[in-house]
């Protein structure tokens, strides 16, 4: 594959003059240059009035390579052919080389010029490309691309610093001004078609062109100051430093190529039916998808085009104009920006913890959300722009601090996590590396339960950048002082800054649009035919599963909605197993909707043949309920499902016969619910909750109506 690199625009703020008189100090050697080893002039040629002069010289370089490579290609060291056409009258010079080793196998090609600044003539600009297409080398060709685009890479930085360097020279000498070429005139035409080869015409000494005196000229020597890009089309080096910060050699070279194709396509020079941009996207928001897929300018591409296309197709350009959020959602979203962080951020403050997720999305609906969340976004890279205007150095992300006080089951709402899973996937394709910190307090016990669900989603790169502390870990060292100013910090948090982000708060069931989806609806089959299982549960005929556990230590995760009815759910655990025909029944019927499996036999004592790990919990119509235990010993678990009724929970015997058809006769003695549960390797589940090394990392299976009155009496913990 040819390898490519194309220099921003790079200023001297020296006229041209002056900067060719630092390039030609460069010749026939240079000590800032060690892997220039000399040079020779093989030809020069001016024109008439001496306004072209054109220089070729072969070019001897030291290559940095293995001394085994440099052995087997039996060379020492690397000559280019590089030919120098300068124009006195256009001012400007053009600089075109390539390799003369290894030409059958190696194609080198660099292109450089040097002209007068567009906007300022007393500057000068410099810009530089070059590609490298290594076709054969003794089956080297990786190693060799390797080298070459290392060391050319070190010099490309190395090159500006060295004419930077000779202006400074010239300057100490007392040359700050070299005048302009002049047509000489007509009876010095043949005068100079006799002069020696060798002579330069672009160079004038200081003393016949200042007479001893030394003239300052405008721009020649001035102070570092706001530049913008040359040209519309161009970007400047200084201008990338300055908004976009530092990068690399390469990495400038694949944002301008990037930049340059859009522009292409834009323009319509792209073939019949090919994909064209509305508009030509910002170079921040560009670098952003650059840095995503790690400087891939082709994954980058893709990625770009899509999300360009996906803007394009939602007006997302316009959605600060447009966008308006419901007086709803200004009252229940709990979210909203305050001040920036030490590092010149802007910090978005949400208290995931106090919001009511599942009344949102049911009195709004998922794309209200989605446009505020996406609104949001487009505010925080509006603020990320003026805080690089205000603060003088590149501000290109933002960080978010999530309170997650209040945390409990009710968000875990199985609707509610579909949105959230919907919203974190359109934000990592379509805005990425735009979250520079997340900063996560007070995470509760529920907490590892939400990370296990979401964290599959979020790239790998956004990961490593979240910080998260429970209970009060927050305070003091290695806590938010270190990334927030104490008059920053909101005072719900100990801080001295009030925060008027809205508390939150239950959405009225009033203002929901929809009602709870009835027993047959397009969503209940979509889950049952995937990986949930629907039951009945009959007065007196509890549903179980029974989950068979080999190892000491594992974790049976569960998930269930409650359709229809109220239930009380039970977790047991026994070290006898069922009967066969008990067993057969569970992976026969657990899969049929309706059925009704029992697996505790009527002749089982509660304490004697069986104990209960989790304490009863009575979970209503319409929850969503999500859960965890982990197991301390091997055998046989059962998940118990029973009608709730004002008499205790025993569990420990089987209905009588006409009970069970009384019960069928009666709707009302029926619920209904829907479930999923999984085994999973102990230490596998707590991995995906390594962050918490400070939490305690316990929590239960708690509905909303228990959270706040039952979460003391939770006996399933999760050892750190």
């Amino acid at each position: 594959m040819v390898q490519k690199y194309q220099s921003p625009v790079r200023v001297y703020k020296y006229p041209f003059e002056l900067v060719m008189a630092a390039y030609e100090k460069r010749f026939p050697t240079c000590p800032e240059i060690p892997v220039f080893l000399g040079s020779e002039i093989l030809q020069e040629s001016k024109s008439d009035d001496g306004a072209v002069h054109i220089v070729e010289r072969s070019c001897k370089l030291n290559v940095d390579a293995p001394r085994l490579l440099k052995k087997i290609a039996g060379v020492e060291y690397v000559f280019f052919i590089q030919k120098n056409t300068v124009n006195w009258k256009e001012r400007t010079l053009l600089i075109e080389a390539h390799n003369e080793t290894f030409s059958n196998r190696v194609v080198v090609l660099e292109t450089c010029s040097y002209s007068v600044h567009p906007e300022n003539e007393e500057w000068t600009c410099f810009e530089q490309s070059a590609s490298l297409d290594i076709k054969s080398f003794f089956g080297f060709e990786s190693t060799v691309e390797k080298i070459a685009m290392k060391q050319y890479t070190a010099n490309i930085k190395r090159g500006k610093e060295v004419i930077e360097h000779y202006l400074k020279e010239l300057i100490s000498q007392g040359i700050t001004f070299i005048p302009r070429w002049t047509p000489p005139p007509v009876s010095r035409q043949k005068e100079k078609r006799a002069l020696a080869v060798g002579h330069n015409p672009g160079i004038v000494p200081a003393e016949s062109c200042m007479h001893g005196t030394t003239k300052e000229q405008p721009g020649s020597s001035c102070p570092a100051a706001e530049t913008t890009s040359p040209d519309a089309d161009k970007l400047d080096a200084d201008y990338i430093e300055r908004y976009l910060g530092q990068l690399t050699p390469m990495q400038e070279s694949c944002l301008i190529r990037l930049r340059q194709w859009l522009q292409e396509m834009h323009k319509g020079k792209s073939e019949a039916g090919e994909w064209k941009p509305e508009k030509i996207p910002k170079d921040e928001h560009i670098l952003r998808f650059l840095r995503a897929r790690d400087f891939n300018i082709d994954k980058a591409r893709e990625m770009l085009c899509q999300s360009l296309t996906w803007r394009k197709q939602y007006q997302v350009d316009y959605i600060l104009q447009t966008w308006r959020p419901p007086a709803l959602l200004e009252e229940y979203y709990t979210g909203g920006w305050h001040y920036q962080d030490k590092d010149g951020r802007p910090l978005y403050i949400l208290l995931l913890g106090q919001m009511d997720t599942k009344g949102l999305v049911k009195a709004l609906g998922e794309e209200s959300l989605l446009r505020h969340v996406l609104s949001i976004n487009e505010e925080g890279q509006k603020r990320c722009e003026e805080n690089t205007n205000l603060f003088g150095r590149p501000i290109t992300s933002w960080t978010c601090l999530v309170d997650l006080e209040g945390l409990n089951m009710r968000h875990l709402w199985r609707p509610g996590v579909k949105a959230l899973l919907r919203i974190i996937e359109v934000v990592e394709d379509n805005y990425p590396e735009t979250l520079g910190r997340l900063l996560i307090v007070r995470a509760p016990r529920v907490f590892p339960v939400l990370w296990t669900l979401v964290s599959p989603f979020i790239n790998e790169n956004t990961r490593q950048k979240f910080l998260i502390y429970s209970g009060n870990n927050y305070q003091g060292p290695g806590g938010l002082v270190d990334y927030l100013d104490k008059d920053v910090i909101p005072d719900f948090l100990g801080g001295e800054c009030v925060c008027n982000v809205p508390e939150g708060g239950l959405v009225p069931k009033s203002l929901y649009q929809t009602d709870e989806e009835p027993e047959n609806s397009d969503h209940i089959r979509l889950w049952t035919e995937t990986i949930y299982h629907s039951a009945n549960v009959l007065k007196g005929a509890p549903h179980e599963i029974i989950v068979e556990i080999l190892e000491g230590e594992s974790v049976i995760t569960w998930d269930f909605d409650i359709l229809k009815g109220d239930v009380v759910f039970c977790l047991f655990h026994s070290k006898r197993a069922p009967e066969t025909s008990r067993k057969e029944a569970t992976s026969s019927s657990a899969s049929t909707a309706g059925d009704n499996v029992q697996l505790i036999d009527k002749s089982w004592v509660l304490g004697v043949d069986y104990s209960r790990m989790e304490s009863p919990l009575v979970c209503r119509e319409g929850e969503s309920i999500q859960g965890s235990h982990v197991t301390r010993w091997p055998g046989f678990y059962v998940l118990q499902w029973k009608m709730h009724s004002s008499l205790p929970c025993s569990g420990t015997s089987l209905p009588r016969v006409d009970d069970v058809l009384a019960s069928l006769q009666v709707s009302s003695h029926k619920c209904k619910l829907m479930y999923y549960f999984e085994v999973l390797a102990s230490k596998d589940f707590r991995g995906s909750m390594s962050s918490l090394e400070s939490c305690n990392s316990g929590f239960s299976q708690l509905s909303a109506a228990t959270t706040s009155s039952n979460q003391s009496q939770s006996s399933s913990l999760i050892s750190r």
